[in-house]
């Protein structure tokens, strides 16, 4: 391993909520552009992200998915970049399109942060200040053109695998070295050969992807 190399990071969290929306695994690209502001503003190209199941999911110890960022852009790049129009969501469309997950821009002219209708806005269409203000804590899009998304197949990593790095079913992401992670790695590479960049199953909560999410309650209704 390169000392370039071992400057990449791995972060791995909790998955709560499985709509698609965040990430959203959809039109061949995984993408990470809203939630975990935390995640996506340190991390870099060459850095992995893994999302674990967890008790609400009924899926602890089980991969949701895991990407390595391919690119990293802005929010705005985002909006504008026609290859990633499919991305912005259509709440009258298919379940796959009501969980686009290109949602902001900065409007120059009015100085403020635009929000489309979307899964983190509100039930009418208008801005959730309190899911804005916590997605544009970072600017940052994560993009992935190598991912394994599982969703509700969510494969069982091998206990020694956690163990050794210590991981625990917990709340906020950990971030670890590529070589603290390399068996982990290792056994998602390998024994996935194939099933690169394909949504094997629908995300957990697919059936409700009409639903809207609200940060002060904490609930999608």
């Amino acid at each position: 391993m390169s000392s370039v190399e071992t400057m990449n990071s791995v972060f791995i969290y909790v998955v709560d909520r499985d709509f698609g929306f965040a990430p959203n695994p959809f039109h061949g690209l995984c993408t990470l552009a809203t939630c975990k502001p935390h995640v996506r503003n340190p991390a870099q190209v060459g850095d992995w992200v893994i999302g674990m199941g967890g008790t609400r999911l009924r899926a602890t110890g089980r991969c949701v998915f895991a990407m390595r960022v391919t690119a990293k852009t802005t929010f705005d790049e985002y909006w504008a970049n026609r290859r990633d129009i499919d991305k912005r969501p259509i709440r009258n469309g298919s379940a796959r399109s009501m969980v686009g997950d290109n949602i902001y821009h900065f409007d120059r002219g009015a100085s403020a942060w635009r929000q489309a209708d979307s899964h983190h806005s509100n039930a009418d269409g208008t801005i959730n200040t309190a899911n804005l203000a916590n997605d544009t804590k970072s600017k940052s899009v994560l993009i992935s053109e190598h991912f394994y998304y599982f969703g509700r197949d969510a494969r069982e990593v091998p206990p020694l695998l956690l163990n050794a790095i210590g991981y625990k079913n917990r709340q906020q992401h950990r971030r670890y070295t590529l070589e603290q992670c390399a068996e982990l790695l290792a056994w998602l590479e390998d024994s996935h050969r194939g099933l690169q960049n394909l949504v094997l199953a629908d995300p957990f909560d697919f059936d409700r992807s009409h639903g809207r999410y609200d940060l002060v309650a904490n609930k999608v209704s």
